[in-house]
């Protein structure tokens, strides 16, 4: 994640986000930098406009909320499917006794 954060931070510096510049930033917070992971990030951002990225991203978590109120209804029928079966066992129960 710090990698990130660094590209962060680099972007909005004005910077080019880089293995060296992402190493420096992570030694610069006081951290191990992990070349391998440092040049993975700097090849994964090659050509990505990260400010249009996280104003993409702003777009798509405003629409995110309205999906939510359908995924509670499953939880009623759980409920529902529970008092069902709770019946089920109380007859179970009564036929043992006559």
């Amino acid at each position: 994640m710090e990698y990130i954060y660094a590209a962060l931070l680099l972007d909005a510096a004005g910077k080019e986000i880089s293995e060296k510049s992402l190493a420096d930033v992570v030694k610069a917070a006081g951290m191990s930098a992990d070349e391998a992971m440092a040049k993975s990030v700097a090849t994964s951002l090659k050509g990505v406009n990260i400010k249009d990225v996280i104003k993409n991203a702003q777009n798509v978590q405003v629409a995110a909320p309205a999906a939510a109120p359908a995924a509670a209804k499953p939880e009623k029928k759980e409920a529902a499917e529970e008092k069902v079966s709770e019946e089920q066992a109380a007859g179970g129960l009564a036929s043992l006794f006559g």
